[in-house]
């Protein structure tokens, strides 16, 4: 068990990085970093299993049709509802939607025999926490001239279908996992690597822009750069470290953890700005914590 939240927290450590990841890539829409990123695991997943064919677990058919399915939900169908949901929306209010999948893969991801009593403060504390970050970034949705949201009640639908999709990522992955104890971590985010990179290709074909004019852009060669670390490191490694906190966890545990990413990711921004958070943010970071210990001790 410890080795699995070492690993859930460290997993939110790298997923914290793509929060930062467009700071660095000035110019480049959120969809072709994206797109880039994925498709760097893709490639990272299809060398290692080249690399080491004698070592590596081949997938049946019904296996890779599970891959191709949770890489649609977990990482191009998730992002691409995202995507759609801010263009229609705006940032934030798809952005609360979005915060409030920890609360729903604790919640359905609950062991039959841990009572509801035990894991309440875990949810207590990290609910509270969210309604701080929330208050701390809101801002009332744009409207058009005739006074109304253009699109508005489509982009919170979009919204809804992202949070969906990563809810039932988490809690279908966790249970894949469990029932195929045999299936290495490594092996399973590898699988799931090739189904993803081979999804975020189409993805950047239908939606993101032509080679021609990326390779143009006066800071392609570092965002290239952070296309690669973000794929190794917050997608390839990640998603190992997140299987493995999976096979060991209950899927309501994994739920929890996924706030770290949060904490991580304002960490992150705050080093960057050389700036302290503010007391809202800073408040929302200690109930995070203190939501991960109460649920770690109920897990116990």
């Amino acid at each position: 068990m410890s080795w699995g939240i070492v690993a859930g927290l460290l997993a939110g450590a790298l997923w914290g990085l793509v929060f930062v990841a467009p700071r660095m890539t000035p110019g480049l829409s959120s969809l072709d970093l994206a797109a880039g990123r994925f498709m760097a695991y893709g490639l990272a997943s299809t060398l290692v299993l080249l690399a080491l064919p004698g070592r590596r677990r081949r997938p049946t058919l019904a296996q890779m049709g599970w891959a191709v399915v949770l890489s649609v939900l977990g990482f191009t169908g998730y992002y691409w509802f995202l995507v759609l949901a801010i263009r229609d929306a705006g940032t934030e209010v798809p952005t609360l939607i979005i915060g409030t999948i920890p609360l729903w893969v604790m919640v359905l991801g609950k062991p039959a025999g841990l009572r509801w009593p035990a894991l309440l403060p875990g949810l207590v504390l990290t609910a509270a926490g969210l309604a701080l970050m929330m208050d701390a970034t809101s801002q009332a949705p744009s409207m058009d001239a005739t006074g109304a949201v253009p699109d508005f009640m489509r982009g919170v639908a979009w919204a809804v279908l992202a949070m969906a999709c990563w809810t039932a990522f988490a809690l279908l992955n966790s249970a894949w996992l469990h029932r195929h104890p045999e299936v290495s971590a490594t092996d399973w985010a590898n699988w799931l690597g090739v189904a993803t990179g081979t999804g975020a290709l189409l993805m950047w074909l239908a939606l993101g822009t032509p080679a021609s004019v990326l390779v143009r852009h006066p800071g392609f060669a570092q965002s290239a750069a952070v296309c690669v670390a973000t794929g190794l490191g917050s997608a390839w490694l990640a998603t190992i470290l997140w299987n493995v906190a999976s096979q060991r966890l209950s899927a309501s545990l994994c739920g929890q953890l996924i706030v770290s990413e949060t904490v991580f990711a304002l960490v992150y921004s705050f080093v960057l700005d050389g700036h302290w958070p503010g007391l809202a943010q800073l408040a929302a970071a200690v109930l995070f914590t203190f939501g991960i210990l109460f649920s770690i001790r109920a897990h116990r």
